[in-house]
């Protein structure tokens, strides 16, 4: 697969980070993008986080696809003409071989989409491996930008697998789904996955893993602004700080500066002030109920054609077509 990234993307992504990390640590409440998180070591860790047993949405998921991986392809509808199925946030692809496993026999064309060239490289290697057969053409890009990507003259299914959903705040997750409605045509399935609400004691520990992978996934963002923009950052000065609303079900993760002190970027020129105690925002988690997601499918003229869930209904996963108007 060709990457897509030649000298200019590099040096728009750099010139992104800079701005990205520049606004957000000059905000008074201090943030960094959470797409910054995949890098390499950002990849593995993530890898690692799945197959903690704090981490339960994988293998919820997982359990989804593995057992009812037929009746998901029977919903799905794929007649004689093909398919291109396109993933976005494809990540390891592990959930989704699931499903190209019970589409052999069809056509079609799998083509991943992810902000991360590394993790695309690696699905593509697995899937060589484990079913040579597939066509694969991989997409490097984020979300909104990989929009404009998902064109075919066959039936399209669109998927959104892992509770990315979730790492959109309201209006934006909203804003979302109405641009992937767009892209349907009749015929067409978008599968969305949402992690459902549940108790603190089970959703907190989900980021906050006992081994510190999670806390190392989230510091990993200050080791690539160090390690990319010339930053000082002390590592063992922040801590990672989780916490989870069990009303609204929104979980965010946060590294908490442990003392006062100053950080000097170099790309930027800039020194950013710390407070002891001061946190920066990372990442948002929502947790959803089904009567959230199906006013959302219904302001979105989106039809639930069947919605699948894991044994201890932690975790569903829905299959959407376009409303004929």
């Amino acid at each position: 697969m060709a990457v897509r990234g030649d000298q200019t993307s590099k040096m728009s992504h750099i010139e992104s980070f800079k701005r990205d990390v520049d606004e957000g640590l000059g905000a008074k409440n201090k943030h960094l993008p959470s797409r910054y998180f995949y890098d390499k070591r950002g990849d593995a860790l993530f890898v690692e986080i799945m197959n903690t047993p704090e981490y339960y949405l994988s293998r919820a998921e997982l359990e989804i696809w593995t057992d009812q991986s037929n009746r998901i392809l029977e919903n799905l509808q794929v007649n004689s003409h093909g398919v291109d199925v396109f993933e976005l946030g494809a990540g390891d692809g592990t959930k989704t071989i699931e499903l190209l496993k019970v589409l052999n026999g069809h056509s079609y064309d799998f083509k991943p989409i992810d902000i991360s060239q590394n993790a695309l490289d690696k699905l593509e290697d697995k899937i060589k491996a484990t079913m040579p057969q597939v066509r694969v053409n991989g997409i490097r890009g984020e979300y909104f930008q990989a929009l404009k990507e998902i064109q075919s003259d066959r039936k399209k299914i669109i998927l959104f697998l892992g509770s990315n959903i979730g790492n959109l705040d309201p209006a934006q997750s909203e804003d979302f789904i109405g641009k992937l409605r767009s892209l349907l045509r009749t015929g067409d399935k978008l599968v969305i996955g949402f992690d459902l609400k549940k108790p603190k004691s089970v959703v907190l520990p989900a980021y906050d893993d006992s081994k510190g992978f999670t806390r190392d996934f989230n510091l990993n963002l200050l080791e690539r602004i160090n390690n990319e923009l010339g930053g000082n950052f002390n590592l063992a000065l922040f801590d990672h700080s989780p916490e989870y609303d069990e009303d609204t079900g929104v979980a965010r993760s946060y590294l908490e500066s442990k003392v006062d002190q100053k950080v000097y970027i170099k790309a930027i020129g800039k020194e950013y002030s710390f407070q002891k105690g001061e946190k920066i925002h990372t990442e948002i988690s929502r947790k959803f109920t089904l009567e959230e997601i199906k006013r959302v499918a219904s302001r979105q003229n989106l039809r639930i054609v069947e919605t699948f869930f894991d044994s201890n209904r932690f975790f569903t996963d829905i299959i959407f077509e376009k409303e004929e108007q």
